[in-house]
């Protein structure tokens, strides 16, 4: 097949070209999507054979950026390409997101879907081509895919809506949303913003999702293109056997002698663990009187037993608005918040609502504390990190510990961007923030409850932050057939798995900071999406209020075990001065002081930065610099170390890396021959600046005029 190429024209003017055909032809299918210099190589290979007794879509999405794709060679000491950063985590879990509810029902051959940026645009974010590479391959490959669908950066900046903007430009964006969709339905967002209200951001989602509907046009014509060339059986579309199995006699007994009483214990309102105790018991009461007529197959029974109590749940809902644990379907499950709860923490806070729980630390440290950022299309330092950790025994299994998955990864990320818009500037803050959310239980939403923590935890540890941020998961449950819809607030992780969405909500009192939403059903009306943005609005304000009861500003000063950091700005040529040849000078003002000190230009200026365990630390390192920086005064007194003799006069440090000439005329009033066993190296002397020498910048010095002049 000769290589073909599709193009879209974006609205700014510029193109997006998709090839097939030329690169990687024994994958399944294999497009280069390249904008600019930016050029992403996407494949998908799928087994040929579906694996058995599987319930879900092994699918694999991995995207990775080739450091040779921005002219770099990577760091550390193997020098290549490794597993795959947290960035890297987070592009492929976006494709994955949009992609996996697609695929169709049944399908469950092992599929991997390969993402490498090969070239790199430092003009161009790779992030916002990735699903439309993934998706073209797919459209050019024989696997069944309900798509195409596509992704795009939706950026507000100066008031106006950007599709795709370079890196350079969304820096000044309010609103940073990554919409995922399909021609008709939006899919997937995720994003931050700068408090903005719910329509604003409802707009967002409508602009990029026309863009979106562009780009899927061009892939079906590109699909249409190598159906028409494809000659070879390998393009021939993979067939889904669709033929139903036969439906065996037992399973109508089942849903009659099951469904009223699943039905029945799901409107108790019970916990989640006398809930599945209740369902169990119920299970295993049908399953004995089953095996005592006929044969069985368990894992067909338990699978069955799943479908019936989805159909119950969702029945429930749907019909008498009553939900798992009895809740109205706007209302927020008991919170309760303990502060300052670890002692030698610098914030910590306990967030507890219902049965999620997140135990919140916030460790402040210095500029040395940075985490430093090696990929290929950046490197810089990062000041604030944010990490969450999901234990098994949040949910009463058993896990190894194996390292954060990519699930702790995108939801640690989530909260670290609804925190990370209310952070003060680095003036207002010199500290390196690492937040921390340990999920000691879970049953929903546990990312949400690590913004309130860390919301909590930050004002706990004295940070400056702008208001305080809470969040909220939103789920919904529809019937096609009937039309009726339930939006859900603050979700438990069984309406989260029954449900047809996943919509969570950060922000202020004042807007939204951050979101993330998944989708599991075909369609979504926009009207359905502003209800629940509204009902979000209202539980997270109540959440917020719960949370200011306890704590709404930041602590007045730091705990007395912080680490105080403080900062000076000194003249850009006097950096030298303090630093000192090799180092020496700041070297010894660490030693002397006991603080580390750091020093940096930044507009125009030196700024010194002081780190150290307590305030009288600091106060000494600062009056070392400012010795050392201070402007000598002509007719003040110094007091001196007295650093080489000669035969006509001293030398005398007055100032720090400052020496002046006491010349021997100048020592007492009295002529004298020699300074022998006058003065010694070494020796304090107080002596006073006469003069300082206009063309040489040379300083004289007298002790003389601090005695008493004889008569």
């Amino acid at each position: 097949m000769q290589p073909i190429t599709k193009t879209i024209q974006l609205a700014d003017g510029r193109t997006i070209s998709i090839e097939t055909g030329k690169l990687a032809k024994q994958a399944d299918g294999a497009v280069v999507v390249r904008m600019g210099d930016a050029m992403l190589l996407a494949t998908v290979v799928t087994k040929k054979e579906a694996t058995e007794g599987l319930g879900f879509l092994p699918l694999y999405v991995d995207y990775q950026e080739k450091y040779a794709a921005a002219g770099r060679i990577p760091g550390g000491f193997l020098k290549r390409e490794g597993r795959l950063g947290d960035h890297e985590i987070l592009i492929s879990r976006l494709v994955d997101r949009a992609v996996r509810p697609l695929f169709p029902k049944g399908y469950t051959a092992e599929t991997q879907i390969a993402i490498s940026l090969i070239s790199s645009d430092k003009n161009i974010l790779p992030d916002t081509l990735a699903a439309l590479a993934a998706s073209a391959a797919l459209a050019v490959s024989p696997i069944p895919f309900g798509g195409p669908i596509s992704e795009a950066r939706v950026a507000r900046i100066d008031g106006q809506f950007f599709i795709n903007p370079a890196p350079q430009l969304l820096e000044r964006a309010d609103i940073d949303l990554m919409v995922g969709a399909t021609e008709e339905n939006v899919l997937m967002v995720e994003g931050e913003m700068n408090e903005v209200q719910e329509s604003e951001m409802l707009e967002a989602i409508k602009f990029g999702h026309k863009a979106i509907q562009e780009q899927c046009k061009v892939q079906k014509e590109l699909a249409a293109a190598v159906a028409m060339h494809a000659k070879n059986a390998t393009h021939a579309p993979m067939e889904i056997d669709a033929e139903e199995e036969e439906q065996p006699a037992w399973e109508k007994q089942v849903e009659e002698a099951l469904y009223s009483k699943v039905y029945a214990v799901a409107r108790q309102g019970l916990s989640k663990q006398l809930r599945k105790e209740a369902f169990e018991a119920v299970k295993d009461e049908c399953l004995q009187g089953l095996l005592a007529e006929q044969e069985v197959d368990k894992d067909d029974f338990t699978t069955y037993c799943h479908a019936i109590e989805k159909k119950a749940i969702r029945a429930l809902v749907l019909e008498e608005r009553v939900r798992l644990d009895g809740r109205k379907l706007d209302e927020v499950r008991p919170i309760w918040i303990e502060i300052d709860y670890l002692p030698t923490a610098h914030g910590s806070a306990v967030f507890t609502r219902g049965e999620t729980q997140s135990l919140t630390s916030v460790t402040l440290g210095s500029k040395l504390d940075e985490q430093l950022i090696d990929r290929a299309m950046e490197s810089g330092y990062n000041r604030f990190m944010l990490h969450y950790n999901f234990p098994g025994f949040s949910t009463g299994e058993v896990k190894p510990n194996r390292g954060p998955a990519r699930r702790e990864i995108g939801h640690g990320n989530l909260a670290m961007r609804a925190l990370k818009k209310v952070l003060p500037p680095e003036a207002e803050n010199p500290y390196t923030l690492r937040v921390v959310s340990d999920i000691l239980e879970s049953n929903g939403s546990s990312s949400m409850a690590t913004v309130c923590a860390g919301s909590l935890a930050l004002m706990d540890a004295g940070v400056r932050i702008k208001a305080p941020v809470s969040g909220i998961a939103m789920g919904l449950v529809t019937d096609p057939a009937t039309g009726k819809h339930a939006v859900l607030s603050d979700i438990l992780g069984d309406e989260d798995h029954l449900g047809d969405m996943d919509f969570k909500v950060a922000g202020t009192q004042k807007g939204i900071t951050a979101c993330q939403m998944d989708i599991k059903v075909a369609g979504l009306s926009y009207q359905i999406l502003e209800e629940a943005l509204l009902q979000s609005k209202a539980g997270r304000l109540h959440i917020l209020e719960e949370m200011n009861k306890q704590r709404s500003t930041p602590r007045e000063d730091y705990k007395p075990h912080v680490p105080r950091i403080t900062t000076m700005e000194i003249p850009k040529e006097m950096i030298g001065a303090v630093i000192g040849p090799g180092g020496k000078v700041i070297q010894e003002i660490q030693r002397e002081s006991g603080a580390t000190v750091l020093i940096e230009e930044a507009n125009g200026a030196g700024i010194v930065k002081f780190f150290a365990p307590d305030q009288k630390t600091i106060e000494i390192a600062e009056q070392m610099v400012r010795d050392l920086v201070a402007e000598p005064i002509v007719g003040e007194i110094y007091n001196g170390k007295i650093k080489t003799i000669k035969d006509f006069g001293a030398f005398v440090e007055f100032m720090p890396g400052k020496d002046g000439l006491l010349h021997i005329s100048e020592v007492r009033w009295e002529r004298l021959e020699t300074l022998v066993d006058i003065l010694e190296e070494g020796a304090a002397i107080q002596v006073k600046l006469t003069e300082i020498d206009p063309k040489t910048g040379k300083y004289r010095l007298s002790h003389k005029v601090l005695l008493e002049k004889p008569e």
